[in-house]
């Protein structure tokens, strides 16, 4: 079972583990222009010499050793079957399916730089997350022939194919990275193609909480959550603005969503939270009780997973479409 995305130990406050919440998902470039990676069409094809934050990169030719700082890439490292070479990871991929256990784990925004270059891993794998207000924190582990890679936090679904492609490139199974591509898209086609009849009036409307009160925090224009509400047949009630966004409780209840998700899970029942939260009697979502929780990580973190975020709301968007009453 794939486990859900907890705070740093289960102990840390409320105030940091909103930070992290909203960092993973809204953090967007790795330091330096964005740049179009290489991929591989074969496993003969030459390996990519610029990672996806526009970085110039020398992976070695043989990489048996790994450290990945972001669970969205050791989840596709688990789906492309290259798992095996982790010798390290975030303590955020704690517990995911598919990865190598007793192994040493890293706080992903400021890891423990001396034990990543004794670990001297072939390649270390990072998300903008990692380099959270540094300035070239990797350099030792660079000086030291250590092939450090950035996968930027994914602003789209073509971004997610995009990174899959990278990194079956990069571990020389391009292959396998077709294949998590296409097994996605045919889950997100046949998804898409249950509510694609839904005229566009009598589609509904979504407010979907990342971060709950008093510090609301959601999706606009411009972000993969917004497109997998869309890909789930709802209309996001903050299409009109752009990124990740602050906003106030006020706004929300006046723009009278339909139905609301939230994917918080660091605080007891967010879903009665928000039915009982004040000020929102009047909201529909809230009067019909359509308020439902939507597995953190598949949608937190851009990667293949995005499925089942997206399955999860368009069964509770409408649920006579996929065999419910």
């Amino acid at each position: 079972m794939r486990r859900e995305m907890t705070t740093w130990n289960g102990k840390k406050t409320r105030i940091t583990a909103i930070l992290l919440s909203i960092l993973l998902l809204a953090l967007t470039a790795c330091g330096g222009g964005t740049a179009p990676a290489e991929t591989a069409a074969d496993t003969e094809s030459p390996l990519p010499t610029t990672d996806p934050s526009g970085a110039s990169i020398v992976i070695p030719e043989k990489v048996d050793s790994v450290v990945a700082l972001a669970p969205s890439i050791c989840e596709t490292m688990a789906a492309l079957g290259v798992a095996d070479k982790l010798v390290g990871y975030d303590l955020q991929s704690v517990g995911l399916a598919g990865l190598p256990t007793d192994v040493p784990t890293f706080d992903t925004v400021n890891p423990d730089i001396e034990q990543l270059t004794a670990l001297a891993p072939d390649m270390l794998l990072v998300s903008n997350l990692s380099l959270y207000d540094q300035e070239a924190p990797y350099q030792p582990l660079i000086d030291a022939g250590v092939c450090v890679i950035c996968v930027p936090t994914s602003d789209s679904v073509e971004d997610v194919r995009s990174d899959i492609r990278f990194l079956s490139a990069a571990f020389a199974v391009p292959e396998e990275g077709e294949r998590v591509v296409d097994e996605m898209d045919g889950k997100l086609e046949e998804l898409s193609e249950a509510v694609s009849d839904i005229p566009e009036e009598e589609r509904k409307s979504v407010y979907f909480e990342i971060s709950p009160a008093p510090y609301l925090y959601s999706s606009g224009n411009g972000t993969y959550l917004h497109e997998l509400i869309e890909l789930a047949g709802g209309k996001n009630v903050l299409a009109d603005q752009n990124g990740w966004i602050s906003v106030e409780g006020e706004a929300v209840a006046a723009a009278n969503p339909d139905v609301i998700f939230t994917n918080v899970n660091y605080t007891d029942a967010p879903v009665e939270e928000i039915l009982g939260r004040e000020g929102w009697a009047g909201v529909a979502a809230v009067m019909n009780k359509n308020v439902y929780y939507i597995d953190n990580m598949a949608s937190s973190l851009p990667d293949q997973n995005i499925v089942v975020a997206v399955e999860q709301m368009a069964q509770a968007l409408y649920p006579e479409r996929f065999g419910a009453e």
